[in-house]
């Protein structure tokens, strides 16, 4: 073998191992914090402004700001500031608000695309969590991304699975987020 050769192979394997330790890294870890949490959502349909925490602020030309458009929704983009509580009843302790906004973007599925903050002023945890992703809205279980923090989670990233716990019709529904966190500081 000459020399050339046996530099590749050498550079070869040593790029070989990395990427299988790497993976194998990736595989085996754990979760550094595992969180749930439950959010509920009463959307404005013209005659509840007192309980609402949820509006419509953009829809589609055919569509107004109170009654959600069409079968899939498609164009309406809600704006929301949610009770976050520990347990599935909404008159429980909200211990954060999750702030953000939904958007239905396709015509003929139901699905949403997702950004959003946890913000939490409990005694329990103090900062916020940062989520962004697609919502296959008729999955029974979907992933979306931790992306980041501050506080308690400063710089978290990780992975937040949502499962619709709850709904009644298109004015409440009430979302699990089981939430495993990855990178921890």
């Amino acid at each position: 073998m000459d020399r050339a050769t046996r530099t590749s192979l050498f550079l070869f394997l040593i790029f070989h191992s990395d990427v299988d330790a790497a993976n194998k890294r990736i595989r085996d870890r754990r979760p550094c914090k595992q969180l749930v949490f439950f959010f509920h959502d009463i959307l404005y349909n013209g005659n509840n402004a007192k309980n609402a925490t949820s509006a419509i602020i953009g829809a589609p030309a055919w569509a107004n700001l109170t009654i959600m458009a069409g079968q899939s929704h498609f164009g309406d983009l809600v704006v929301f500031d949610d009770p976050i509580t520990m347990d599935n009843n909404l008159h429980s302790k909200p211990v954060g608000r999750a702030q953000g906004f939904y958007i239905y973007d396709k015509k003929d599925v139901f699905t949403a695309w997702l950004g959003f903050s946890f913000v939490f002023n409990s005694t329990q945890h103090t900062g916020s969590l940062n989520f962004a992703g697609a919502d296959p809205l008729m999955n029974k279980t979907r992933d979306i991304s931790v992306i980041g923090g501050t506080g308690d989670f400063f710089m978290a990233r990780g992975i937040a699975t949502l499962m619709t716990d709850s709904f009644e019709g298109e004015v409440y529904f009430r979302l699990r987020t089981d939430i495993k966190l990855y990178e921890c500081w």
